[in-house]
Parts: C-alpha cells; structure tokens; sequence
C-alpha cells in the first residue's frame, strides 16, 4: 500500500541542526555570480556523502548537478541557485557576511551578501536530497539536484545548458524551484501561469562634448541627456501603459564624470523592466528606444547613443497540470499554510529555462522567512513595506526556522509528488 507523503517523512525524520551551521556558513561566505567557486565545492563535498549520487560539476562555470537513479520511472529536478549580491550586510547578526569580491562587471572590490535568500536555497536542497535518498525504497524515479550558478544576472541556467547540461544528465520530465520571500515563515505559496514577472536590462550610453563647467555653451552635457532620459522614462508607465496591465521601468544607476567643474563627454544609464506580457514587453522596450534617441536629437549631440541589453529573464511560468498535483500535495501537508493563488511577483527567474530549453514543464513556488511573530506585530502597525526587509535588501536575513525545515520539505513533497511511490 502507499503511503501518504505525510507518513513517508515522518518515518526516517531528519535533523536539520547541522544543516542549520552549514547555512551559516553559506551566509558567511557569500560569492558573486559566476564566482561560486567555494560554495560548489563546500556544496559538492556534502553531497558526495550520499550513496550512489553520481555528481558532475563545472557545468556552465560553476555549476554542479547530481543524479540519482532509483529504478523506472519519471525524471525529476530539483534546483537551487548559489550566486550572492555586491551588498554590504547591515544585518548584526553573528554569522554576518563581511566578504568582499572582484566585481567583474566593474573591476572594483564590492561588499558581498547573501541578500536573496540563495544560501537558504542551497541548505534546503542538500538537506531535501539527503532526505529522499533516505527514502529511496519508498520511491522509484530519477532524482535530479541542481545547483545553479550566476541567477542574479540571468545566464547561469542558460549557461548550464549551453555547456551540454543534458549531455551530462538526464532530460527531466519535471523542472522545480522555489524561492524564499519577505513572508511569514512557515507559509509557502504557488499559483497557475505566470508567477513571476519577465525583466529586460539595459546600458545605455548618451554622447556629448565635454568640457569646463563654467563655459557650458561650448559643450553638450552627457549628464543633463542621460537625467532628461531618467524622467522621461517614467511616462512609459503613468502614460503609455493601460493600467489595467503591469509594467515597470526602473533607472538603477546614472554614471557620469568624475569632478564638480567638468562636464563630460559621455554618461551612462542602467534600465531595467518588468512584464507579464510580451506585447507590452516589447512595446515598452520601443518606447525605451524612441525615449533615449528623441534625447539624442533634442540635445543636438553629435554621436547615436547606444543602446546594450545586459540581462534577460524569461516569465516563470507555471504548468497547470503541474499546478494542479502540487496544489493537492501541498495542501495535504500544509494546510492552511499553504496558499494556492498567492500573488504574483514583478522579480524575475531564469529557473524555467532549464525547462522550457527541452520543452518540459516547470514548476516554482514561494516560502517565507519572516518572523510570524515580528510579520503579525508590524501587520498590525501597518508597517509592513517599511520595516520587513525585502530581498536584495542590506537588512535581509530569513529566520532559520521555521523558514528551512518548510524549504526542506516542501521539496521532498514536490519531489514525491512526481515521482513514483511504492
């Protein structure tokens, strides 16, 4: 007879207090994306402990997979992403990050920090995968663990791919990631279609004639084009887009001279948007275009600008029939914890493409890592956007648990929802 998901966990149950030193080690020794050089092999040393996993690793740089053949039976793939931020952490707390790197799209040392949530990622699945080779005569299937690199700039799923990932490992039936979130710890959510938003990023270079800031009429002022473009951009939302859709436009940075009484020749913008549908994308991109090159004419420089795409994330979509077997599982298991029609998010994944690059479905979900007791307090101040620190905040830090013990499960529960149980 098969046992209930539930009753398989609970029969061979794992402690996860050393799991809870290894995340601390993670958020300690957080590395960039394309640099997780330390992290894999910390992460490939652990999961060497498992029997009869066979592990590959520089995949598309520092990527590591890890398979598990249990007998006939579906191909399932669990993934987790490894890169940090050039945040400097701000959070106190003992096992803070104080790590520094070689920023390589900059060339200059930035303060380093696990402020999505990736170590918490990692500690999850490698805690998850020892879990289901614990269990592995109450399952059949094929068990794939991922760990992914460079997420934060888009291309580390790609670059698994493109370096023959599927040479390497099986082509999975089901593709499934999660990410924790600014919620209460000890919830977890999904929803149909799209989850999580697509995102297009750009650098755009505006060309002037620089010269001394006191004779401004001999120059044409690269900054004043590029702060011109800046607010101009924000008409694309507030006018040119209908408000019943979603789009964002976001400047990240203007860069441009060095010194108070020079004006430069040239300065640059970093522009990043969010859709969910791809008209809009590609209406908000033209309007970005004919935005940047108006400028260009309207200040009477003499060079084009140009117009450099840096990252790309396609939406997160969710398989409905895939949808629909989680949702039963999860709600079996959780409860009321779990919400099936959670809302979705304008932040972006490259996890699908692991999917959609073999034309498989996919499925992601989200968890929390908030303190329910400080979510309720600041939810009854009405303080919730001011005092709950989002991801990629300098202040991000998810309470270990319950936030990992929900992460651990909630992929053996996805993973057995798919594979097949004896």
């Amino acid at each position: 007879m098969v046992s209930s998901i539930s009753e398989l966990l609970a029969s061979k149950p794992l402690d996860l207090v050393p799991y809870e030193e290894l995340y601390k080690q993670y958020h300690a020794h957080p590395e960039l994306s394309n640099q997780e050089k330390e992290t894999v092999a910390t992460t490939a040393q652990h999961l060497s402990k498992l029997a009869d996993l066979k592990i590959t690793t520089n995949i598309g740089g520092h990527g590591l997979a890890g398979v598990f053949h249990n007998g006939d039976g579906p191909k399932v793939l669990l993934r987790a992403d490894m890169d940090a931020l050039p945040v400097k952490e701000l959070t106190n707390l003992p096992y803070a990050s104080t790590a520094t790197q070689v920023s390589a799209r900059t060339g200059e040392e930035v303060p380093v920090m696990h402020a999505c949530g990736h170590d918490m990622h990692i500690t999850c699945l490698l805690a998850a995968a020892a879990h289901l080779s614990a269990l592995r005569a109450s399952w059949s299937g094929t068990l794939i663990v991922l760990f992914q690199p460079a997420e934060e700039r888009g291309t580390g799923a790609q670059a698994m791919v493109s370096d023959g990932l599927y040479s390497k490992i099986p082509v999975p039936d089901y593709v499934l990631g999660q990410h924790v979130m600014a919620l209460p710890a000890g919830r977890l959510g999904s929803r149909n279609g799209t989850i999580m938003a697509a995102a297009d990023s750009f650098k755009v270079t505006v060309f002037g004639r620089g010269g001394h800031g006191s004779m401004p009429h001999r120059t044409i002022d690269p900054v004043m084009m590029a702060s011109n473009i800046a607010v101009r951009l924000q008409n694309i939302v507030s006018r040119e887009t209908d408000p019943s859709d979603m789009a964002v436009v976001t400047v990240g940075y203007l860069k441009g001279g060095h010194t108070e009484n020079i004006i430069v020749d040239q300065a640059e913008l970093g522009i990043d948007i969010r859709t969910i549908n791809e008209e809009t994308r590609e209406r908000v991109i033209k309007s970005i275009k004919r935005i940047v090159h108006a400028e260009y004419i309207a200040s009477g420089a003499e060079k084009e600008p140009t117009i450099e795409e840096t990252r790309f994330f396609p939406q997160t979509y969710n398989d409905e029939g895939m949808e629909g077997k989680l949702a039963s599982s999860f709600g079996n298991y959780f409860g009321d914890k779990f919400d099936p029609q959670i809302d979705r998010s304008n932040a972006s994944e490259d996890v699908s493409i692991l999917a959609s690059s073999q034309g498989k479905p996919s499925l992601f979900w989200f968890f929390g890592g908030v303190d329910p007791e400080v979510w309720a307090q600041k939810e009854k101040e009405g303080r919730l956007f001011e005092d709950i620190p989002q991801n990629h905040s300098s202040y991000f830090a998810p309470v270990i648990q319950p936030t990992m013990k929900v992460g651990v499960d909630a992929l053996c529960v996805a993973a057995l929802t798919f594979l097949n149980r004896k």
